[in-house]
């Protein structure tokens, strides 16, 4: 259900465009909340299916009243809707870009005309910019400011696709050069990121004709950045200050605004009436609950984003590798994880999993990283899941999947010395074995310590005169001076 709250026309009135992946649309929410608290007007376009599920999912049942925010919506791939057996599917890439590509612009140019308000400036997530949504904000004559829902370091990685190009490096000569050593040359032009690999960014490098479909994505993305002055990132500065440095002498309007999750926190008492769910899942309380009766740093926590997938067997080797390693865990298994489909363990693991484990398909995972028992997380790599982590001290094991998670698992491994990498199908031993360096080794004490210092920088970075605290201030006066030209 769309709401309908009266706007105050004096007010500054924000269009948010978020892609439509549960991460972006969580980040871009969390954002577009904190504006809304400062009084600033609020439309979020999101995708007809992502729209449906974020209602049926609970995240948004209690926005309907809540003056100057709503939401609007636009048709996407009919594909994206639940089957009857309510298995949730999520579009794929090349189904999404295929219909937004050809669709996106005209129905937005629309929805933006039959708004009773003038829009004041365009918040949109980096991905859309292949939908024209650039030229849609030109058309419209508002400021458009591309939000990276992302690290700096994971912007950089897709942004590098066009010097990649440029200095003839990809795309690939043939596939030997996937296997030769080819995919182990340091990128060593980018402060900030020295080390990075050509391995290290997103995998749609990786490939040898120039008109494929993801890199041609990739590279359009990058390039249209070029077309945008504002660009804002979920990061803060301390985390990342030579690569934000390196971004400045690009773009001449930079808003670092993480971890948004503690500056949300600041504002959760005195605006509780507001919503305060972001989720395309339904987030079992029980997942919390289980936690109760547990020791303090006793738990791993298990979760890999809204997207990948595995095979069967992997999934059954991760399972048996954290039931050998004596930890208790919380493991959130969607039902589309395995291959896209449901995924039925076999019952001696099942068995082995109830007595040390706890299995959901979904959580508030701020919570559950939050809480005191949870000591180590065994993550994708999404950006969602790294800052939560960073947020709460926890160490982490990485197993990276696509896109920026394999730049960011390199960074907190190397650069932010908070985790260890493990790779995709990796035997039980191997998991059970970096679990014990996790939780009890003195790599995993390390990790620990520097997870809590970087924890109290990115406090620090939220508070009341921090980096990020000033850089959303800065935001914020900058649409507010846009009603006044």
């Amino acid at each position: 259900m769309e709401t309908e709250p009266l706007i105050d026309q004096k007010r500054p009135h924000v269009v948010f465009i978020p892609f439509p992946a549960q991460s972006h649309i969580k980040c871009m929410l969390k954002l577009a909340k904190l504006l809304h608290y400062k009084g600033i007007h609020i439309t979020s376009i999101n995708t007809k299916s992502s729209h449906v599920r974020l209602v049926k999912s609970g995240g948004i049942h209690d926005i309907n009243g809540v003056p100057g925010f709503r939401f609007k919506t636009v048709q996407d791939s009919p594909t994206c809707d639940a089957d009857d057996d309510g298995v949730e599917h999520t579009p794929t890439i090349l189904e999404l870009m295929t219909y937004l590509k050809e669709n996106f612009y005209d129905s937005f140019l629309d929805l933006v005309s039959s708004l009773e308000t003038p829009v004041t400036c365009i918040v949109c997530d980096g991905f859309m910019t292949f939908t024209n949504s650039i030229h849609a904000a030109e058309k419209l004559e508002v400021p458009i400011f591309l939000f990276w829902t992302m690290a700096a370091c994971g912007f950089m990685g897709f942004y590098q696709s066009k010097v990649l190009v440029e200095k003839g490096l990809v795309p690939l000569k043939d596939e030997s050069y996937l296997t030769n050593g080819y995919l182990e040359m340091e990128i060593d032009w980018i402060p900030g990121m020295e080390g990075i690999r050509l391995k290290d960014l997103p995998e749609f490098i990786r490939v040898t004709s120039p008109n494929d479909i993801a890199f041609t994505f990739l590279l359009e993305v990058a390039q249209k950045a070029d077309n945008v002055s504002h660009m804002i990132f979920h990061t803060f500065e301390d985390l990342e200050a030579s690569l934000i440095e390196e971004i400045r002498f690009v773009f001449p309007n930079v808003y670092n605004v993480g971890p948004l999750q503690l500056l949300l926190n600041q504002k959760q008492e005195s605006k509780s009436s507001e919503f305060s769910g972001y989720s395309l899942r339904h987030e079992e309380p029980e997942c919390v609950q289980w936690l109760e009766s547990k020791e303090p740093n006793s738990v791993v926590y298990v979760n890999f984003g809204s997207i990948a997938v595995m095979s069967l067997q992997d999934l059954v080797e991760l399972g048996w590798g954290l039931v050998n390693s004596k930890y208790e865990f919380s493991w959130i298994i969607r039902n589309d994880l395995v291959d896209g489909k449901p995924s039925v363990l076999p019952k001696e693991l099942e068995d082995a999993i109830n007595e040390k484990g706890f299995v959901g398909s979904w959580c508030t995972q701020e919570e559950v990283l939050n809480h005191r028992s949870i000591g180590g997380f065994l993550t994708h790599g999404g950006w969602g899941s790294i800052i939560d982590s960073l947020s709460s001290g926890v160490p982490m094991i990485c197993c990276p999947f696509l896109g920026d998670q394999l730049t960011n698992c390199r960074q907190m491994c190397k650069k932010w010395e908070i985790g260890m990498e493990i790779e995709k199908n990796t035997k039980r031993d191997e998991v059970e074995k970096l679990l014990r360096m996790l939780m009890e080794g003195e790599e995993g004490k390390i990790m620990r310590n520097k997870a809590l210092e970087w924890k109290k920088m990115a406090e620090m970075a939220t508070g009341s005169c921090g980096s990020s605290s000033l850089d959303i201030e800065k935001l914020i006066d900058e649409i507010t001076n846009l009603t006044k030209t």
